[in-house]
Formats: C-alpha cells, structure tokens, sequence
C-alpha cells in the first residue's frame, strides 16, 4: 500500500535574501488549502493562525495553472516567499466532471465469462416504477470493450474454477490490439478472495507494462458485484487523467518555487498523499464537498452545536449536509450523475466511504431556462468559468442564477470578488429579457425573481428530503453556509425550510478550502466478509480487524506528526435473509467468546432507532467491516456566548428584493470588516466581504460572535 508522505516545512531551516545578505528566518506553520471547483478555484492560506485568501476563475484547459495564480497571490498577501509554504492539501472535482461528462480514457473491462453484462443488467430496480421512458446512465464502459475469462470463486474466498490461462491470454492480447489507455478487473466474488484479479493483473502489465491497471478487490473489495464492477471502471476511466494532472501540479509547483509535500482530501474526509490519490482517483470524487463538511464540523464543535445543516453553495453546485454531534454522516456508497433528480438507483453508483450528502446543479452559474410547460427551469447545466454567467461579460449569453442575484440588488457590480470581476447588470437584464421574459412574458426583474424562487425552492426540497430521509425534522437544525453563493440564500432558504438560525463563518466564501486545513490525515478501509452472531468465529474476525487496521495505517502513518492514530470501526449489519444493512458502531477493537452477544444487542439497538422497532427470532449477520485510522482531532476552544450590543446603522444603501414582500426595499450595505463582536445588524442588510456576500432579509437579524462567525436568527 501506498503510504502519505512525511509533512515537511514545519522546523526547516529558512533563509531570506535581504539586500546583499543571506538572514536566517523563523519558520512558521504555513499551510494552504486549494479547493478546484467547477466556477471557481478557492485558495486560502493559513500562516500561524491567520487567514489569507482569493477566488480565481477555474482554469478548465489545464486547472494547475489556476492554483499557481491563486497561491502566488495568497502568498503575496501574507507577505511571504513561496518556499515558506510547509503542506498544500488540495481537492478537486476532476474526477466526478470526467466520470458526468464521459471524458475519461479508452478503458476495457475484464470479468469472469457470465458476468459481462451486470454493468447494463445494474439491479434491475425500477426507481420510476410508472414512467415508461425511464432514463438510466449508459454503462461507464461499452460492451464492446469488456472482455470476459473464465474463473470463480465463491462468496466464501474458496476456488471453484481455476483461472484459464488460455482466456486470459485472448484477453491480454485484446487489450494489446484495442489500444486501451487502462484496465478495470473485477471477478465475481474477488472481495473474498482477490488472487484471481491480482494474477490478470500480472499478466497484463508483463505484456503491457505502460498500461494502467485498476482491480477491484483493491479499489472497492465490497459485496454486490453492479457496485464493486462499476467502481473499479469508474477509477481505472479516470486514473491516467488524474494521474497525469496531479503530476503536473507537483512539477508546476516545484517550479514557482513550492517545494512542500502535496496532499490530496478524498471523499471520506481524510488527508491522503498524491501517489495514494493517483492510484485510487475514484475516492477523490466528492473530495471537494467533503472538505465543506469538515468546515462546518469545526464551526459546529466551536459553537458546541448537535444538529446542524450545512448548506455550501458554489458557482456550479449546492450541496447539503448533515452534521450531527458534530461529525458529518457518513456512508460506504453515493451515486453519481442521477438522470432523475433526488431519485435513488437512478445513478451510477461508487462504493467507496464518502461524507454523504445530497448535490444538486443549483450554482450560481446554473443557467435558467423555460421548459414545455412555460415555467422556469434552474440546472443543471452551468455557464461554469468559460464563458460564465452574462454578467462576467466573458461571452455568456444565457441567464444564470449570479445574473439573478445581481438584478434583485443581492450583489454589487463594482464590488464582486473584491473588485476583480465587474459585473453588468445591462447583460444580465438583457439575457433574463431573451431567453426567459420573452418567452413567458415577464420583464427581467420579474424574471430574475421566479429564478431565484426555482433555485430555492429545489434547495430547500432538497434539505427537506435528505432530513426526512434520515428520520430528522429539519426544524431542529441550525444550518451553517458557506461557498460563494451560500449566503446570499442562506435566509430565503431558511424561510422556506422552517429553519429559525442560521451561521455564516469568516472566510465563507472559501469554506472548503478551510475545510482542508481542518481534516485529519485520515484513511477508511473497507471490506466485505458474511459473519453469522449464531456460529461468530471471533478469531477470524480478529484477523480480519487486525488486517484492516493495518491497511489503514499504512496509508496515514506518514501524516501522522506525533502519537497513536484514532482508530474507528463499525459494523454493517442486517437480519439474515434481509437486503440492505445499517451501520453498527464498534466499541472494542477486539472479539471474544462472548462479543457476539455484545455486537447482537448493539444492532437491535440501532435497528430499533432506525425502524422503530426490532425483529424476534431472527439471526443476525455482519456482511461488512469499516476500520477507519486518523491523526487526532486538535481540541478546540468553545466560542463563548456574547451579549448582544446596539444596533449598526449602514454607512450606505441600496435597493435589495425581498421575495418574502414581493417588493423592493432599502437594505444597508455593511463591510463585514468593519463591523466587531457583539455588533447586531438588522435586516433588510447585506454583509459584504471579498469572497461572498450575506444577505439579511427583514425577518432575520446578525449579531457578530467573538470569533467572527455572523449568528442570524429571527427578529
């Protein structure tokens, strides 16, 4: 296994040219965080606990030279050389627009003869039981290009066919003849037994040593063979891409003068080293909203919150969140690119541990249009950073949610991203007037206000279905928004969901690029292995931990700066005989005889706070273990409560519309800057900062924490 490199640049010795002299300089802690989404890129540098940071439009043709833009320009705010940097741990949604838009490289798949068709077979659920002309995700990879040998194994690990050599052989010379950039392998039952894939494998890189080569009891060794065989295609499509951007990134780095080890935030939330991250892209696939949960984690433990929503809304997508007692929640598999919007099963789904959450393509660069029956349609198509939204004036001719926000006066044209990117409210009002006004019969302001309306109101469903999913009243929760279009709808959506309080942080706009500074070096393995509480070998089952644990460590105990890392395990459970499994927190971390009635009592205890009640008289089955190792959590100190001071008169206004009135009213414009603890802003307002603004309608009220966080609740 790939382990983390050790973090350097905290005690190097640094030198300084001043003048015709060469000084020694103390090193500081100075770490930098860049978050690649599909609007904009988000740099923020942390230097001995001061934050430092700028957005820059994403570089699509070759993404790297947008965080060299960003992180010379944080460097030359914090006043230091670039070499001072000491870690840069990085995210990106590379990865997941590769897998939506199918740009990803000539891959075949190679399974065990019968089983070539379970990619297109997926599990034959219908999750639009009535619709005739259900829509699903064509197989990531051709049939054409999947190429079958004959073995088995069974569910067990135990050999019931040996492999052919003659089929692997027509294989491997398939692959060699097709051209292929890379390989996915995935057996039936290799999550018991991965000798069969390990030996293809083999095979394939002894003829073709320049291939790129995924197996599946490596990427995912999970049961379900539609899941396992769909993650390991998806990570062979796109691993010679990531693989070749993160080296480029390394090298452009090392070039500007950033020497520091690289790390990359994969889905789970943990920090990973980049040879990790190039051989396993698919875990970076939600990397970049991860890093948004982890921010609102940490505002939630400084605020001592248990219920929270965090809401992070960029320029392409929202996503929502749970966090409850102040950890994000977590799932071993996610769908990707749904055809049906919040619709289980409609995906391609990943087996892999991932920050869950619900992603919809509600941005501030979604493009507004008018569907077949004449009303407004939000996403998920984007104007993204080429050309953007109308009133970047770079060539966008559609009308998109910033378009919007910038017409009802949430936005300032002169002051957007501090400046750096004038705004023109003509292009904006003249492309809600063609394509959405024209067509409905409405003028740009009234256009403006039903997108808003569309994109909020498919926000706060959103919240309401991913609650109710999970069992939860999302009335109880407090949410927490950050991203650059977070708050500017953080109220509306408030309003709408019931919600009475909401958080927005210092440095929101930029949220997840904190996210990384706060996420631990952390790595989860996961694996699939059926043990029964009737007859539980708990020898084995040590083994089993024992082995896991080991795999985990191994790809953090470089990241590790000093003591034992957190261990984590948990059980998925279910009755024998049932489909699904739920999961089971594993308090000791090791069995004896009398763990199985230990374990049993903690699944009916979960099962009971699941579904309400348990089942008699049925056995219980484990079918799959998580060990998760991270760096420990640093503590942190409590906000404490501040007593609300007098009310700040705006030193301006401006015309800002209130969907709630229907009208236009006189909202004060305050600099968040400018404003210090305990200072209470009344709505209508807008708070304005660099990166994003906060909107206040006249129902909502700020008062400034001590650590800079604008706590808005109903007046």
């Amino acid at each position: 296994m790939a382990a983390a490199a050790p973090i350097a640049g905290r005690g190097r010795h640094l030198k300084r040219e001043v003048g015709n002299n060469t000084v020694n300089i103390t090193p500081r802690n100075c770490r930098v965080g860049v978050d690649i989404g599909g609007t904009f890129t988000d740099i923020a540098l942390d230097l001995d606990g001061t934050l430092h940071s700028t957005k820059v439009l994403t570089d699509y043709t070759a993404p790297e030279r947008a965080i060299l833009k960003g992180v010379k320009a944080v460097a030359e705010m914090a006043g230091i050389a670039l070499s001072e940097i000491g870690i840069l741990i990085h995210g990106t949604t590379l990865a997941t627009n590769a897998l939506i838009e199918r740009r990803g490289a000539r891959t075949a798949f190679v399974t065990t003869e019968g089983f070539r068709d379970v990619l297109e077979m997926r599990t034959e659920n219908r999750f639009e039981q009535y619709d005739l002309n259900i829509s699903l995700p064509p197989a990531l990879i051709a049939r054409a290009d999947r190429l079958v040998v004959r073995e088995r194994i069974d569910a067990a690990g135990r050999l019931l066919l040996p492999l052919d050599e003659a089929s692997v052989a027509a294989a491997v010379e398939k692959i060699a003849e097709g051209a292929y950039e890379s390989v996915a392998i995935g057996f039936i039952h290799a999550y018991a037994n991965g000798a069969h894939e390990a030996a293809v494998r083999d095979a394939i890189l002894k003829r073709l040593p320049e291939i790129s080569v995924s197996i599946s009891s490596e990427v995912s060794p999970q049961m379900r063979e539609f899941e396992r065989f769909n993650t390991v295609c998806a990570n062979a499509y796109v691993k010679p891409a990531i693989k070749s951007y993160l080296d480029r990134l390394v090298v452009s780095l090392k070039e500007i003068g950033v020497g520091c080890p690289v790390f990359m935030i994969h889905s789970g939330g943990g920090i990973v080293s980049v040879e990790s991250a190039s051989e396993f892209p698919v875990r970076l696939v939600e990397s970049g909203p991860a890093g948004g949960a982890i921010f609102a984690a940490d505002i939630a433990r400084r605020h001592g919150l248990d219920a929270v929503l965090s809401f992070d809304m960029g320029g392409t997508t929202a996503k929502i969140c749970l966090i409850e007692n102040q950890v994000p929640k977590t799932a071993k598999t996610f769908e990707v690119a749904r055809t049906y919007r919040f619709r289980k099963g409609s995906g391609m789904p990943i087996s892999i541990p991932v920050v869950e959450m619900v992603e919809i393509g509600a941005g501030g660069g979604s493009i507004a249009s008018v569907d077949g029956m004449r009303q407004i349609r939000v996403g998920p198509h984007s104007a993204a950073s080429e050309p953007g939204p109308a009133c970047y004036q770079r060539g966008g001719k559609n009308p998109t949610v910033t378009d919007a926000d910038l017409i009802l006066g949430k936005l300032d044209p002169e002051n957007f991203a501090g400046g750096a990117i004038p705004l023109s409210v003509d292009a904006s009002r003249n492309a809600m007037r063609d394509d959405i006004g024209a067509v409905i019969g409405l003028d740009p302001e009234a256009a403006a206000y039903g997108t808003c309306e569309m994109v909020d109101e498919n926000m706060a469903n959103a919240g309401r279905v991913h609650t109710v999913e999970n069992g939860k009243d999302i009335s109880d929760f407090t949410m927490i928004t950050f991203g650059g279009a977070g708050p500017l709808h953080a109220a509306r959506l408030c309003e709408k969901m019931g919600i009475s309080t909401f958080l927005v942080p210092p440095g929101a706009g930029v949220g997840s690029a904190i996210g990384f500074l706060k996420a631990p070096f952390g790595y989860e393995a996961v694996r699939s292995s059926v043990f029964n509480l009737s007859n539980f070998d708990f020898a084995e089952a040590n083994r089993l931990l024992d082995a896991m644990k080991s795999e985990a460590i191994g790809f953090v105990e470089g990241g590790l700066e000093a003591g034992a890392p957190v261990i984590e395990r948990t059980l998925f459970m279910r009755y024998a005989g049932q489909g699904w499994d739920i999961p089971v927190p594993l308090e000791a971390d090791r069995f004896d005889a009398a763990s199985a009635g230990r374990i049993a009592a903690a699944f009916q205890a979960e099962y009971e706070r699941f579904f309400g009640r348990a089942i008699e008289g049925l056995d219980v089955e484990i079918v799959s273990w998580s060990v998760k190792a991270a760096s420990p959590l640093p503590p942190v100190a409590r906000v404490a409560s501040i007593a609300e001071g007098g009310t700040v008169s705006p030193r301006q206004r401006r015309r800002l519309f209130e969907a709630a009135q229907g009208a236009y009213l006189e909202a004060g414009i305050h600099e968040r800057q400018d404003l210090k603890p305990g200072d209470v802003v009344a709505g209508p307002a807008v708070i304005v900062e660099r990166e994003t603004s906060s909107v206040l309608t006249s129902a909502f009220k700020a008062i400034v924490q001590n650590d800079g966080c604008l706590l808005v609740t109903r007046q």
